[in-house]
This record gives C-alpha cells, structure tokens and sequence, in this order.
C-alpha cells in the first residue's frame, strides 16, 4: 500500500529546519554558552527598556525599534556565529503567519476574558485611553518579539537538536513559565500556569510550523488585548492604562489574582485547546520526528 503520509507536503515551508545536527565539540558549547547567555542579556534589556517607556509616541517607536534589532541581531548570530541558514525569520508566509498569530492571541484572550465575564470574574466600567493602549502596543512589539527570540528561537531550538522536541517544549516551556516570577505581583501559580498555557502553546506553534512569525504573532495578540484593550494586570505586571477600565473579582483559581488572569484557569483550558491543535498538526506533519538539521 502507498504510503500516504510520506507523500503529503507538510503545513510549513520550514518543517526540518529548527536547527542544525547536534554536537558535542567544546567549540559548539562555547558557542552555545554564548548565544544563550548573549540572547538572556538583550531580552532582559529589550524587555526593561521597553517597560520603562511610558509616553504613547515613545513607546511606538521604542518598541518596533527594539523588535527589528532583537530579530537583526537573531539573523546576525544564526549566520555569522552558527554558519546556518535562518529560516526562522524567513519572508515567505511570515506575513500571514503573523497575522495568523495576532488573531488567534487576541480571539483566545477575549474568550478567556469572555468566559470570566460570564462566570462574573471580569466586568468593565467604563472607558480608558487610547493612547494607554497604543504604549502597550508598542511595548508588546518589543517583549513578545525579545522573548520568543530567545525562548524560541535560542532555547527550544538548541534543545530540540540535542534532545528531541517533546523534551524542548517542556523545559522551554518552564523556564518561560518561571521567568515571569520576577514580575512584581507574581506567584508560583501564575509562572506555571503560563508555562502551561502559554509556553507550551507558543512551542507548539513554533515545532508546527519551524518559523518564529506565529508564536511572535501570538504572543503579541495575547499580550495587547489582555492589557492593552480589557485593562487586566499581564502576567503580574503592574497594569498599564488600556482602552477600557474593568474589576476583576472572585476567587483567585478563577480571575488569577494579583498575577492576572493568565493564572485563571480558564485561561489554562482555552490556551490549552490550541495547544492542542498546534502539537496534533505537528505530529501529523512529522515535526517531532523531522531530522535536526
């Protein structure tokens, strides 16, 4: 019988190409320590600055600025430092994966929201500012674009090549998840509920479709309309001025407490569903089997 998966072409155009064959010279762990730590560094930094500016206009510019150096400096690495080619960022279906992403991170946060509402967790008072939600646009630019350039793009793709990819979303996924425990009103539930929901899902839609404009897209669309437009705290950060004011009450399983609610665990069940989708597309495609290289 002719075997019909082999002949099907797979979801992405970047399907194998997460990273390059594993070694163990001491001349890639050198170069391994270095774009790790490297990449740590100027998210951090990417992330501070980009928090730190608070004035809409400044915040349009800074944040897109920082975004191009960030995915520059990504690209300069993978092809000067790793001798590779950077299909990560490559053009071909990166706008529509992108807008994809941003879609489907903003229609998941206002179902999650939707269903707090319902549940009586979430309710909007009135009328914010505009111009609050245009700073946390351009701040998002910068932070989902730092971080899934190193979550990603740096961590879970070094993992992958070393130890497949089941065992690269995982401990991604976590150290994504405990990362955010150095935001001001963080909780050990909160840093694991977004490995869960979040980490998890932005892996998965890395490993499907091998290009980093998804997971960006995503994570930039769950980001500005949690905080941006529904005016809720953003993974225990302090909150920002967002296009509508609301109150949040009820227990913390339920809203999340003072880490928001991406410590909801509605947010876990819907998050969780395109996960789901993203990791059975994967499998079907062969991405957890695909060579490393």
């Amino acid at each position: 019988m002719k075997n019909q998966t082999a002949d099907r072409q797979p979801l992405s155009p970047y399907q194998g190409k997460l990273t390059e064959p594993p070694s163990v010279s001491p001349r890639n762990w050198i170069r391994t320590t270095i774009l790790v730590v490297g990449f740590a560094v100027a998210m951090l930094g990417a992330n501070f600055i980009a928090s730190a500016v608070e004035t809409p206009v400044a915040s349009l510019v800074v944040g897109p600025v920082l975004a191009i150096a960030m995915m520059g400096l990504y690209i300069w690495a993978g092809i000067r430092l790793e001798k590779r080619s950077v299909a990560e960022f490559h053009p071909r279906a990166g706008m529509r994966h992108l807008l994809l992403g941003i879609t489907g991170g903003v229609t998941l946060a206002a179902v999650t929201i939707g269903l707090l509402a319902l549940f009586g967790g979430y309710q909007i008072t009135g009328w914010g500012s505009i111009t609050g939600a245009l700073a946390v646009v351009g701040t998002m630019c910068a932070v989902a674009v730092a971080e899934e350039v190193f979550f990603r793009g740096i961590v879970f793709r070094l993992l992958r090549g070393r130890w497949g990819a089941l065992l690269a979303l995982i401990v991604s996924s976590t150290i994504f998840g405990l990362l955010h425990l150095i935001n001001p009103g963080a909780t050990l539930n909160g840093a694991l509920s977004v490995a869960i929901e979040a980490g998890l899902m932005l892996g998965a839609a890395y490993l499907l479709t091998g290009s980093l404009w998804l997971a960006i897209g995503l994570h930039f669309g769950w980001n500005v309309a949690i905080g941006g437009i529904f005016g809720t705290v953003v993974s225990g950060s302090d909150a920002r001025d967002a296009l509508f004011t609301a109150t949040t009450a009820g227990p913390d399983w339920l809203t999340g407490g003072s880490f928001g609610p991406e410590a909801s665990i509605v947010a876990i069940l819907v998050c969780s569903v395109a996960t789901v989708a993203f990791l059975v597309a994967a499998h079907r495609d062969g991405a957890f089997n695909a060579a490393n290289a």
